[in-house]
Formats: C-alpha cells, structure tokens, sequence
C-alpha cells in the first residue's frame, strides 16, 4: 500500500486518539477498537466457518440488513461476523440478532488487516456501499477469499477514478463481483476496467418494502390521530424544527395533527421544542398522563419506532438536508404512499432525486417554500394522494436487488 495512505492512517489514528478526549463518540470508538481482537478470540473458534458483513454506520447496516438476513438463513452452520467503523452503527446494533460476533473495524493497517482475518478467516466477505479500505481488501485477495460489494453508489470526483487514486482503485478489485445502485456507478467502473459489475439497485428498497409485512400498529398513535389529518416530521434538525414550529403557531386554528420525531432526543432539546409551541403538545414518555386525543402535536422523545408512526402519516417532513447533515432516510415514509417535503441539499442522495423527478416529494429551502408547499397539499387531497401513490409505485419498481444478489451467490 502506497506510503501517502500509510501516513494517512497513522494521522488518522493520532487525530482520532486526540479527539477522543473532549468528543465522546470519538472515544467510544477508540475504546472500541481496542477490543475488537479480544472479542473475535472469545466469539471464533480456529475450526469454525464464518461470513463477515462490513458496514460504514448504521444507515449501512440497515442497507444490507436483507441480504445479512437471508445469508444467516442460508448458512445456518456459519458464524457470522459484523463490523462497524462507526460508533453511530456499532452502539446501536451490538447486539444484532443477525451476527454471531459485532466488533468495530480496527484501522486499516498491514497488522490489523493480518491479525484479523487469521482470527475471522471468512469464507465470503460482504461490503456495504462505500467503505473501503485498501489494506484488508487486498490481504483478502492475496488470501484469495470471496469479496463482494452491495448496493455500491460511485461519483465521479471520488478518489477512484482520480490519477492520484491507484491505492483507493486497485482495492476495488479485491472484489469479483460490484453490485452497483445505478448506471453511472457501473460506467465509472467500467471507465477504470472493472468490468464484473451487475446494476441490481439499491438494496434499502427491498429493506422498506420489507417494512409492510408487518403489524405497523400504534395504538397511542391512533389515539393521538383519531380521524385528523397528520403530518409526521421525522429525524428533525433545528433548522428544520423552525420552520415546522413556525407553521403549527401561525395556523393553530387549523384541525390538522403533527407528529415530530427529533434526531437530537437529548432532554434539553426536547424541552426547547416543547416551549415553542403554542398549541398542546405531549411526549412521548409522558403519553400515558394525557387524553391523546386532545393535543396537537405528540413529539417522539425516544427512538425506535419512527417507521411504523410513518403508517399514520398523510404527508411526512424528513430532516436532515436544510444545514449541513446529510438527508435521513427519505424511503421509510415513500414506502407507506404519501407525498414527502425534504429540504434543498440533497445532491449526493440520488433516490431523494429520483423521487423528486418522479412528483412525490418536494424540496424546500425557506419558511415561505415550506408554508407553500405544506398548505398545497394540505388543502388538495387529490394532488396529496397522487403525490403519495407515485412514492408508493416507485418503491415497488425499484425493489429486487436482493434476489440479484442472492442469485449470484446461488442461494436461491
């Protein structure tokens, strides 16, 4: 591996050592780390077979979850390995019922890459999207195991298709099959003569469509609804939380419900929300001290359970792309067949365009956007039901990565 991305590393290491004394996330990563081998030596033994699924964070994890759960049906013999580099994916999912073994991913180094495939030694290895890390994958192929990346979604700017990216680009090739999310990303693959590459989708479909085959029923929500129109505002930021408190007090008088489902569910934060309103408003850890029926917005101060209120909702709000974090996932709600309002920044989420394109969600940028576009579809039910039935069919054209996949590995 080239001495630039050596060095790279190393840095790496220091900066996340250093950060991990005023930055808790950071430190539950490092701490984290250093666990990893210990773990894997009580979880593996040397005659055991095993499967090893790698995801970046948790919206990975949920990317691959349906070719992990058919795998772990399949190779019933198996243990099966999971890896996070991230703690927002590690701390959630360390107990996933999926994996025999969670660990977080040591940094990618000759060393580490050796110590931990001696331990794992998996018989197919499984990458989710984008994380890839040059070291492991090429201690991989010299070890000639299996290697397969899924739902894989390239740009053209990236390091790989860059004179500067021969380390990042010979890694790719660890891999014998590229399953890609799109025509472009096989194109750029292609541009670089990688050539075993199927388009086969984004496999998150398949992952919400999975969704509906199961009791989606909240009865404090129902009670909270009964017959009103409701708007669900999911994985809010503050920024986004402005403009939907703005609304709710400038139309108090309207009979119309709202659900908002902070990503920030620090007790502080909630507080500040609450205050705002001026309307009733309860939480959700205090929903049993009050008549549901009588507030107007029920706010979500816990985590867990934001899909399935997406089932009661008739128009959803989905934060994350007004400041500077990245779009939440906008598939959840599109799978239940309603129109989506999302904000202005969602270049690098190519299903938040294609929905767009499609004339089921909208993209605001301001108070004055989003009051325009929420009162539309407020007030026309026609156009607020056409919206939500093209989300509705475009997820269900775009289902069917999984059966691709699981083609190839030959376990249908």
């Amino acid at each position: 591996m080239g001495l630039i991305y050596n060095i790279g590393i190393q840095l790496t290491e220091v900066i996340l050592n250093g950060g991990a004394l005023i930055n808790e996330k950071l430190k539950k990563g490092v701490e984290g780390r250093k666990n990893t081998f210990n773990l894997l030596k009580q979880g593996i033994n040397p005659s055991d077979k095993t499967l090893w699924f790698h995801c970046a964070s948790l919206g990975e994890y949920e990317q691959g979850l349906p070719v992990f759960k058919a795998l772990r049906a399949h190779y019933k013999n198996h243990k099966i390995i999971l890896s996070f580099f991230s703690p927002s994916g590690y701390e959630i999912r360390k107990n996933s019922p999926i994996a025999d073994v969670v660990v977080y991913l040591p940094l990618d180094t000759k060393d580490n890459a050796k110590q931990f495939l001696d331990i794992v030694n998996p018989e197919l290895t499984i990458f989710v999207k984008y994380d890839i890390w040059p070291v492991f994958l090429n201690e991989l192929k010299q070890r000639k195991h299996r290697a397969i990346l899924i739902s894989a979604a390239f740009r053209e700017n990236q390091s790989f298709f860059k004179f500067y990216g021969k380390s990042l680009r010979e890694a790719l090739f660890a891999f014998e099959h590229i399953f890609t999310q799109n025509e472009v990303s096989k194109t750029l693959l292609n541009s670089i003569n990688y050539n075993n590459v199927t388009v086969s989708g984004d496999t998150r479909y398949d992952r919400v469509t999975s969704q509906l085959d199961i009791d989606n029923t909240l009865e404090f929500i129902e009670d909270f609804k009964t017959d009103k129109l409701c708007i669900v505002a999911g994985s809010t930021w503050p920024e986004g939380e402005s403009l939907l408190i703005n609304f709710i007090n400038k139309h108090a008088e309207k009979d119309i419900k709202f659900i908002i489902a902070p990503h920030n569910i620090k007790a502080g934060q909630i507080k500040n929300l609450q205050t705002q309103l001026k309307v009733s408003s309860v939480l959700f850890t205090e929903k049993e001290k009050y008549n549901l029926s009588e507030a107007r917005v029920f706010i979500v101060n816990t985590i867990g359970i934001l899909t399935k209120i997406y089932n009661y909702a008739d128009i959803a709000y989905v934060g994350g792309a007004l400041g500077h974090t990245g779009l939440h996932n906008t598939l959840e709600p599109a799978v239940f067949g309603i129109p989506i309002i999302i904000g202005n920044h969602y270049d690098k989420f190519p299903e938040a365009k294609a929905l767009i394109d499609n004339g089921g969600m909208f993209s605001i940028s301001n108070q004055k956007t989003f009051d325009y576009t929420l009162n539309l579809l407020i007030s026309n039910e026609v156009n607020r039901l056409e919206a939500g039935h093209k989300n509705e069919v475009f997820i269900k054209k775009n289902t069917g990565a999984v059966v691709q996949i699981l083609n190839y590995l030959r376990i249908l």
